[in-house]
């Protein structure tokens, strides 16, 4: 799993290049600014890791299919916001959101495979639709709510007196 001379592994190191560097770019818009080496470490890895998670044999849609299709998104409205249009205007703002919530995306599902493959908390959530893996979304989904609304205020604010 977390051999990078395998597909998987190289997938998961790149999941978790993509997490370590997407605190400090968090932690910069709540203070007003990009964090320009870890926003490019960030926006790089994000995209490759929901793009490799495409090369995985796969029957259908799944629903990983469909968060890493929006994952994409997020990541490249972001990147289009801040290398295409240089946070001008709206786009610092949605910069600001794009980044952030392609962010929570990837702690999304950084709970959903700890549940999965950790022991005591597969034992709590065995199928991921019991209460311990709910409450655990849920508790992300509100942090990053947060944390998306005031990244977007202080982001655009700090632009502004400035």
């Amino acid at each position: 799993m977390f051999d990078p001379t395998t597909f998987v592994g190289f997938h998961t190191w790149l999941s978790l290049i993509a997490i370590v560097a997407g605190f400090p770019v968090t932690a910069g818009l709540l203070h007003g600014h990009t964090r320009p080496g870890w926003t490019g470490v960030f926006l790089s890895t994000a995209f490759a890791t929901s793009a490799t998670g495409f090369g995985f044999p796969f029957n259908g849609v799944l629903p990983s299919h469909i968060v890493g299709a929006i994952h994409i998104v997020l990541v490249a409205i972001a990147a289009f916001a801040l290398y295409g249009r240089r946070l001008e205007g709206g786009w610092r703002r949605a910069y600001a959101i794009t980044v952030v919530l392609a962010f929570w995306l990837l702690i999304f599902v950084l709970v959903a495979q700890l549940f999965g493959k950790v022991p005591a908390l597969r034992a709590l959530a065995p199928t991921q639709s019991e209460p311990p893996f709910a409450i655990a979304q849920g508790v992300v989904l509100v942090i990053f709510g947060v944390l998306t609304w005031k990244a977007a205020r202080r982001f655009t604010s700090y632009h502004a007196l400035a």
